[in-house]
């Protein structure tokens, strides 16, 4: 990885801090979009001082926020250096339902809208910096869910694992589409289960569900073992050139049926078009 570039969402916290500090070990660059500024202080300061490496670099933005999504993209674009891996790693599960200053429903909104926009905002610079590799963390729970476009934002009926479910499916969708529109291109799209987690994905809903993922613990993947299929995927010269795949213990899979379904796929991005303010080209409409 010496000489290649990568920005990772979700970075300061469980499997996105492992996956930044295991290709710091292998030389990258990172750009690091976080929330929270301690723990990103936090974050560097760790990477610094089991790698040595200086080549670290953060981005501030809520991912429940377009307007700070876009503008960590500028940022990102306005350094000119090129872009070799994007890692779209964070993600939030909600036991109840919230809203995005957007009025979007968050779990869609962070889990995929988030992915979906800031992808196509930095797509050109990816494709200019081919070989290129965009990662998707996904999950199982996708077979769990559907596409909803009758209540896509659950105001009709909310269900904690029925909207994770829903947007782990659309990453899971984006990657396979994006995968398809990329080919030729020298920009791979490949997405990923990384396994149940011991992390803090759930640890904004309450004591009960902080009494879950502590008890969970006992049989659930640490942060170090989940982080593996997403580094596999950036770094591993075994998956060049291989492109709209889910993987799982970095071997490839099948994911559910819905996800291969080509009409679902074209509705999502249409819609994600219309809900980020993105035109069908991928350019930027506003």
């Amino acid at each position: 990885m010496v000489g290649k570039t990568c920005l990772i969402t979700g970075a300061t916290n469980g499997i996105g801090r492992v996956t930044a500090l295991e290709l710091a070990r292998m030389g990258a660059e990172l750009f690091l979009v976080y929330r929270n500024k301690a723990r990103a202080d936090e974050t560097v300061a760790e990477i610094r001082n089991k790698t040595g490496s200086e080549k670290l670099h953060l981005l501030q933005a809520d991912l429940g926020s377009q307007k700070q999504i876009r503008r960590a993209a500028a940022e990102f674009l306005a350094t000119g250096k090129p872009l070799h891996v994007l890692i779209n790693n964070a993600g939030l599960g909600n036991t109840q339902r919230l809203v995005t200053e957007d009025g979007i429903e968050m779990v869609f909104a962070v889990n995929h809208l988030a992915y979906f926009l800031l992808t196509i905002l930095l797509l050109d610079r990816i494709k200019e910096s081919a070989p290129a590799r965009i990662v998707n963390v996904a999950s199982e729970a996708h077979r769990f869910g559907t596409i909803n476009f009758d209540d896509l934002g659950g105001e009709r009926r909310y269900s904690t694992l029925g909207a994770y479910g829903q947007s782990k499916l659309a990453n899971i969708l984006f990657s396979y589409n994006l995968a398809s529109r990329l080919a030729g291109t020298g920009v791979t799209v490949n997405c990923l289960h990384p396994g149940g987690i011991a992390s803090g994905l759930w640890t904004n809903n309450g004591a009960m569900a902080r009494f879950i993922m502590k008890a969970g613990k006992l049989f659930l993947k640490t942060p170090e073992q989940g982080a593996q299929t997403t580094i596999y995927l950036a770094s591993s010269p075994e998956v060049e050139g291989l492109s709209g795949r889910y993987y799982a213990n970095c071997r490839e899979k099948r994911s559910n049926k819905e996800s291969y379904d080509l009409n679902v796929a074209q509705r999502l991005w249409d819609l994600s078009e219309q809900m980020t303010g993105l035109g069908r080209d991928g350019k930027d409409r506003i």
